[in-house]
């Protein structure tokens, strides 16, 4: 049996999701059709609570810096349930030389803290006089040319938090466009930050204090957004689950779905998957595709609760490879949000594997506690043994911007644009964060409501944040 929507969107993830909210809500006489695989919706956000100990399979938050974010939240009602931990009162460590290093998120305060020797505090200002690298270098070429080896340990702790990838492989072009952009134009780094905060004093309407975002999620775990979006959707209607779609195919008149249970004819279709879900059906439209997979970092959730034990204020912290750890960090759940463990008891997320060190995952889980327990047990004071040990392992994996993603963006964009009704937008799409997906997903239900083909926005300028 063929069904007709107006549009059809593939995967019911966090994109999908938001796609099918914003079209409910503002185009309410568009017709659409959530397809998705598996039989719940929500993609890799999934939370886990056992005993009073919660954690999260996938992301922890987002910041709450994004408009298109805040807006979802207003819109949902999610506002008033949403818990907030401001980035300006929680501090974040680096492990450096075996020992936690507190790194402030000021600039005035990252000069003066003893992070690096002063002589390399100064060799940083030679990004004022330094050409822009030429080709696509890797985050860690760009950054020891532009300010120099000292800071290496951090770049790597910042992409390793992000991305659990590997700085040596990362593309600069791809992971932070926007600051590639201000080094291309502005012939420095800092000369361009300078000159766009200068623009925006200029341009804005009032004088407001310089404010640090909030990381943000919910008494019940970052679950709630998805299961928040999914609310208002009719299974049968306009959901479709355990549905897998096979193919796609363009039309006279549009395109047409064909899936494990029905066919669907549409005007628009979005493909709402993970990078590399979406591949197979971008090569059945077009068998010039650079690109048959981008390489993943897969990472493993260690979960450890204590009884009458006490973290270090703040976030957690984040571990470079110079360190030769077993673990890439660890997340101090109960510091950042309320009510994550038992009372008298505290939890923390340890973090393993990945894209320097896939072999990890294939430990058995008594073996990743007790490889993770050991590094932990170093950087932190944890007076007794855990009462609490869970291994949560992923559902799926961080796409990685390395050599091969720069081409198969510029191929995408080209394709929408050469295929009207097709709109492509999901994890690893152009940026991996929560706020990435929400941002791209609320672009993209404005043009399929409006009948447009997909823009291309300008790349904004990403801040650093540890």
């Amino acid at each position: 049996m063929t069904k007709y929507r107006d549009t059809i969107i593939i995967g019911a993830g966090l994109s999908g999701l938001v796609v099918a909210n914003k079209l409910s809500r503002t185009f309410p006489t568009h017709s659409f059709a959530l397809v998705e695989k598996d039989r719940t919706t929500g993609g890799v956000i999934r939370s886990f609570v056992d005993g009073g100990f919660q954690a999260e399979y996938g992301p922890h938050g987002f910041l709450d810096n994004c408009q298109e974010s805040r807006d979802l939240l207003t819109q949902t009602g999610l506002d008033k349930e949403c818990v907030k931990a401001p980035l300006s009162t929680f501090v974040r460590y680096v492990c450096i030389g075996g020992k936690l290093q507190m790194i402030p998120q000021s600039p005035l305060k990252i000069i003066k803290a003893p992070l690096i020797p002063w002589r390399d505090k100064v060799k940083v200002l030679g990004d004022l006089f330094k050409k822009p690298l030429g080709g696509e270098p890797t985050v860690a070429k760009w950054a020891d040319y532009r300010f120099g080896k000292a800071l290496l340990p951090y770049v790597d702790a910042v992409f390793t938090g992000t991305y659990a990838g590997d700085y040596n492989e990362l593309k600069i072009d791809a992971v932070m466009p926007g600051v590639r952009a201000l080094e291309k134009q502005y012939g420095s780094v800092i000369r361009g930050a300078i000159v766009k905060a200068r623009l925006a004093k200029k341009q804005a309407t009032s004088v407001k204090k310089l404010e640090m975002p909030a990381m943000t999620s919910f008494p019940g775990g970052m679950q709630r957004l998805t299961d928040k979006l999914a609310e208002s959707l009719s299974p049968g209607e306009n959901l479709f689950l355990n549905t897998q779609a096979s193919g796609v195919t363009k039309t006279a008149s549009g395109w047409q779905v064909t899936s494990s249970t029905a066919s669907f004819n549409c005007r628009n279709i979005v493909l709402a998957l993970p990078l590399n879900q979406a591949l197979p059906f971008l090569g059945m439209l077009d068998s010039s595709l650079p690109s048959t997979h981008i390489p993943e970092a897969w990472i493993a959730t260690v979960v450890f609760g204590y009884k009458n034990a006490t973290l270090p204020p703040g976030f957690g912290f984040l571990i470079p490879e110079i360190e030769k750890r077993f673990i890439l960090g660890t997340l101090f759940s109960s510091n950042m949000f309320p009510n994550r463990a038992p009372e008298g008891h505290i939890v923390f997320e340890t973090l393993v594997g990945g894209r320097r060190h896939p072999e990890r995952l294939e430990l058995a889980d008594e073996e990743l506690i007790s490889q993770c327990l050991r590094d932990c047990e170093d950087l932190l004071d944890l007076p007794n043994q855990p009462v609490y040990t869970k291994v949560l392992r992923p559902a799926g994996g961080i796409p990685q911007l390395e050599k091969d993603y720069p081409r198969l963006l510029s191929w995408k964009n080209t394709l929408v644009q050469n295929h009207p009704g097709l709109f492509i937008c999901g994890f690893g799409w152009e940026g991996i964060g929560l706020n990435d997906m929400i941002k791209k997903a609320a672009y993209i239900a404005e043009d399929v409501g409006h009948g447009n083909r997909q823009g291309k926005k300008e790349e904004g300028l990403k801040k650093v944040y540890f």
